[in-house]
Order: C-alpha cells, then structure tokens, then sequence
C-alpha cells in the first residue's frame, strides 16, 4: 500500500458513517453522541431505536429531530440543519453537529414527598399540620425542547439530576392544591385518588413547558400527629353518638382514673361510689330500649348513697379541645398558666363554649376574693 492510499485511509477512518446509541442504564434520560473531533460523513446512517429520539443541535440552535427509524443524513433528511448551515445546493463534504439521544421511554416509580409539614386551617381543629408522599411517573414529550431548556451541554443526562427539581415542583404544587381544595382535615386520607387526579391535572402544565408529561402520579399516603388523629377518631364518635350519654361515660372514666390514682381506703371508697354512679347512667341510658319504667333500685341496708359526680370541665389549648377534668385540675392548670382568663370553656348543661372568665364559679381563679380595705377611723 503507497502512502497515498494510507493517508486516504486514514482520512476515511476519522468520519463517522453509522450514528447510533445503545443504552446500557435504565436511568439515562440524555446522551451526547461523542465524535471525538470526528466529522459526521455525508450519507452517514442515523439509527433510532424504539423508546429514542435523536436530536441535532448546531451552534447551541436545535435543528433536526428524528424518530425512531434509519435514516441517511443528506440534505433532504436535514431540512432545518442544512438552512442553518447556509447548504444551498447540498453538500458533498463531511460535517459537524451535536447530536444528542433522547429516551422517551416512561420512568416509573420516582418518588416524591413533603420535607416540611403543610399547615393547613380547619374550622373545627384549628391549624393543623400533614405530610404526604408517594410516586409518579413521567417521560420526555418534546425531546427538542427537553435539550435546550433542561439538558443544555450536558453529555450525559440521568433521571437523578431531573428529579430533584421535579420533586420541588410536586411539593409546591401538590401544597397549593390541598390549601385550595378546602376539604374538611379527615377527608384528605380517604380521597387520595381524588385527589391524585386534580394534582397531576393542576402539574401537567409546569412539566409540559421543558418537554416532559406526567404520566402519572399518586399519593400513598397522608400523615398527621397522632394527638390530631385521636382528635378526628373522637371527633367523628361524638357526631355518630348521643352527645348526652358520651359525656356521662366520660365522666365516668374520670371517676375512675381518679380513683385509681387515689389509692388506699379512700381510692377504694370513690371506685364503690364511681361504680354506683356508672350502674345509674348505664341504668338510665337502657330505660329507653327496655321500654316503661325501671323500679327505683333498693338501697341495700347499711351502705351509703353512691357520692355525687364532680362537674367535669373542657378546655381549648392550643386550638384542640382538652379535657376533661374536674375543678381542682382546672384550677391548677390555671394556675400553671397553661390555660388563662380568655381561654374557652365548656361543660355539660353549657350552650356555647364560654371565656374563663365568664363562667360563674370559674370567677374565683382570677382573684378578687380578698376584702375590701377597712374604713378609716
């Protein structure tokens, strides 16, 4: 072989003639073809597989994009790429061009979730507190438009670098769409499908403006404090059941919590009177279902009257219903400062719920029981 023959050789070797890519990842969304400082040959063979797009890029200007297919670069298949180049009557030479591989495969199980609580208002429980997570899916849509807003000069573009975003995006969006819906706090959990479908439709416009469409996305779940739960849980009993024998069966827990802290003869004495007391509600709450009227019990020779049950008050702190407990506890936790003069109140027999200060017998925790100064002599 002369040297002409090897130089012609090794010319011919430095143009690329088959533009291709295989992707070995399931996680490349990206890929720059490299040339290495090679020119693309005039005629060359593009191959684009199924789940791919091939995008050329001149002087950071999108040109052409292809499909899944086989095609020979020419003029023809280059319409956008040949006006920018000034190719007026074709061309015969080698050429230069990024050309950047776009999959447009679906990618599955992305998660998302909130890294703050969303405070949200209720107009039973006050301001309350959720997170939420779950998955989505998306795809490239316009690979175009993907590569010059998103990938830009990256030549190896993964899911990873695009999902921090995407995941700050659902959770801004996803915190708009809950504060909007206005749904009472214990719906948010039960209509997670609901509410999947209105935040994909509200996301679907942010992700479609840099190429990319939400194929899918779901909440998993939506959390809140346990004190909140235990809330709704009892919130939603009082709604089903008869306020009036709720409370008379709270009152009478009470009795017996507190007869269980007393201890000794004295504990055992208020546990005998609680159950006194409980035997009479729960005798009262059957009259109705038993039909008629009951006998009076007989008061067994020898044994006292069941001792009257303590009036058992219900607080708010901290926009949340607390209680209940009985006068001295009220008392101290005044005194504690965790509850104050404006603070609301309620006990059985009470309309509305009513300022400390306003409650007759609750007056005395303010003061206003020290005598007046003595008459001057």
């Amino acid at each position: 072989m002369g040297l002409f023959d090897k130089i012609k050789e090794k010319l011919t070797n430095e143009f690329i003639d088959i533009v291709e890519w295989l992707d070995y990842t399931d996680d490349t969304i990206a890929h720059r073809f490299e040339r290495y400082q090679n020119e693309i040959k005039n005629g060359a063979k593009l191959i684009v597989r199924e789940g791919q797009a091939a995008v050329f890029v001149n002087e950071g200007q999108l040109a052409d994009v292809f499909t899944p297919g086989s095609y020979d670069l020419t003029t023809q298949n280059l319409p956008i790429l040949t006006t920018l180049k000034g190719w007026k009557y074709g061309f015969n030479s080698p050429f230069k061009a990024e050309v950047y591989f776009v999959n447009t495969h679906l990618f599955t199980d992305e998660k998302w979730g909130t890294k703050n609580p969303i405070t949200l208002s209720d107009e039973r429980f006050g301001l309350v507190e959720i997170r939420a997570f779950g998955t989505y899916a998306f795809k490239v849509s316009d690979p175009g438009k993907f590569i010059i807003d998103i990938v830009g000069t990256d030549s190896n573009f993964t899911n990873f670098e695009i999902n921090e975003h995407l995941k700050s995006l659902i959770a801004t969006r996803f915190t708009d769409t809950v504060g909007e819906a206005n749904l009472p706090i214990e719906l948010y959990a039960a209509n997670t499908s609901e509410l999947s479908e209105t935040c994909q439709e509200v996301m679907q416009p942010e992700f479609t403006s840099v190429g990319i469409s939400l194929e899918r996305f779901y909440i998993e779940n939506v959390s809140m404090p346990e004190e909140l739960k235990k809330e709704i849980f009892e919130y939603s009993r009082i709604d089903k059941l008869d306020l009036d024998k709720l409370t008379k069966f709270k009152t009478a827990k009470a009795i017996e919590a507190a007869a269980a802290n007393e201890g000794g003869t004295a504990g055992a004495g208020m546990g005998m009177g609680m159950g006194f007391v409980l035997a009479q509600q729960m005798g009262g709450m059957m009259s109705p279902q038993m039909g008629g009227q009951q006998p009076m019990q007989q008061q067994a020779p020898g044994v006292p009257p069941p001792m009257p049950a303590q009036t058992q008050y219900f607080y708010a702190a901290n926009g949340t219903q607390q209680g209940p407990v009985s006068f001295e506890q009220l008392k101290a936790l005044f005194a504690s400062r965790t509850i104050n003069r404006d603070s609301l109140i309620w006990k059985q027999g009470m309309a509305n719920w009513t300022a400390l200060k306003d409650v007759e017998e609750l007056k005395s925790f303010l003061g206003g029981n020290t005598p007046p100064p003595l008459p001057q002599q």
